[in-house]
């Protein structure tokens, strides 16, 4: 896409793949890029061929937050250009976090500042060892607002209390500890690791993929009430009447793949 600093590749399989390409700064983002990645996040979620969205990067680092070119010329913005600014980036990480596909953080180095939020955003991350996170902001005076939500959600309000105040690094098996990644794997290994959970998924309905993830959002934090009972129940109707669940059950029944496995 564009100058190729964010790269947007569509396997026959239905995995999109998009890429960090901007090895020589550690895949930092600027206004440019985080414009970017949003237009790819909105085109992986409209398109009915994807059935996966794998976030990666090039080089040795997963992505170092926001470039330092671009916090310079934050340094001479208005409150009123820093709000805009800040809302652009805001929109990135909730059009990534609601996108009604799996996806998956492919994390092959460090992860700083935004670099993290972009992990907390994705379903899950799989880890190589050499993966390190920083919620850095605080050592140039600032906090991780708009990222913050997500990574809360991720790693708990009493990690976050404490690596958002002192900015101390997270090894990849701590972050695998506190539950920012799923797994952490060899370095080489981190294809086959996606691969194989891209497999089990391309097996399931893609409907009931996208309702499955966004019932979790609409319910994790949610009191059990009659409300929800309620909403829960009218979308298990919704689903099995529905012309998906009708295939998969009839499937199911006949002992036949379902219509979505080729």
């Amino acid at each position: 896409m564009g100058d190729q600093t964010i790269q947007y590749q569509l396997s026959a399989n239905g995995i999109a793949t998009i890429t960090l390409n901007r090895p020589d700064i550690h895949n930092a983002f600027d206004d440019t890029v985080v414009a970017t990645l949003t237009a790819a996040f909105k085109k992986a979620g409209d398109d009915p061929a994807v059935r996966l969205v794998v976030l990666a990067s090039t080089g040795k680092s997963f992505c170092a937050g926001g470039d330092l070119n671009w916090m310079r010329r934050m340094a001479t913005y208005t409150f009123e250009e820093n709000l805009r600014d800040s809302q652009l980036l805001a929109e990135m990480l909730r059009t990534l976090n609601y996108l009604p596909k799996l996806t998956i953080a492919r994390v092959q180095g460090p992860a700083y500042g935004g670099g993290v939020g972009l992990v907390a955003c994705c379903d899950m991350a799989i880890a190589s060892p050499e993966a390190a996170f920083c919620l850095s902001e605080v050592k140039v005076g600032m906090i991780p607002a708009t990222i913050g939500p997500y990574v809360v959600r991720a790693i708990g309000q009493r990690a976050s209390r404490r690596y958002f105040t002192t900015a101390e690094l997270i090894t990849a098996n701590k972050a695998l500890e506190l539950g920012l990644v799923a797994e952490v794997v060899a370095s080489d290994e981190l294809d086959n690791c996606i691969a194989g959970i891209a497999k089990g998924l391309l097996r399931n309905g893609p409907r009931g993929v996208a309702e499955a993830k966004r019932l979790v959002l609409d319910i994790a934090d949610g009191e059990i009430t009659d409300a929800m009972i309620a909403d829960t129940s009218q979308r298990i109707a919704e689903t099995r009447g529905s012309d998906e669940g009708r295939e998969g059950l009839t499937a199911f029944l006949e002992k036949r793949k379902p219509a979505w496995i080729q």
